[in-house]
């Protein structure tokens, strides 16, 4: 119905936009360790745009039924598009406080961590199926981290 291809672009796009936005509020935020820890955020989701770049290589096209696969790309995006992983409407300079960009990274976050796992049923080859696992690791990780900092007081429970 949908190629891993399809899927691969549009975790390569979940990716930069991540990077992007993540760049975007480092420049904005005032406090050098948030700063910090952006950039680093920002850093990740480039070494995750370049892990998929190589796994969409690697993929053959198969181009045996590309009706097939037009609506295919069409569903994926359907499913995935409640989903806020381009943070596109985002503004983080209407952001009134470092609590809301925390929150909005977490949900960012959490979304892509979803996506990854919704993957993984449709990838047979176990050293990219390792290599997904891997991401998702290291999303989860900036959960954490982004968790770490709420504990620390910059969001209130």
């Amino acid at each position: 119905m949908f190629s891993i291809k399809d899927i691969v672009d549009i975790a390569i796009q979940i990716e930069e936009n991540g990077e992007r936005i993540y760049r975007d509020a480092a420049q904005k935020i005032k406090d050098p360790s948030l700063s910090s820890l952006l950039q680093w955020l920002a850093d990740e989701e480039v070494t995750h745009v370049k892990w998929f770049a190589a796994l969409k290589d690697k993929v053959p096209d198969t181009g045996d039924h590309p009706e097939q696969e037009k609506i295919g790309r069409a569903l994926l995006r359907d499913a995935v598009g409640t989903q806020n992983f381009t943070l596109k409407d985002a503004d983080f300079s209407t952001l009134e406080q470092v609590e809301d960009l925390i929150r909005l990274a977490i949900e960012f976050e959490n979304d892509t961590i979803l996506f990854y796992k919704m993957l993984q049923p449709l990838i047979d080859d176990r050293e990219t199926l390792d290599q997904l696992h891997n991401v998702i690791k290291e999303e989860e990780k900036h959960v954490q981290s982004f968790k770490e900092l709420a504990k620390q007081g910059w969001v209130r429970t």
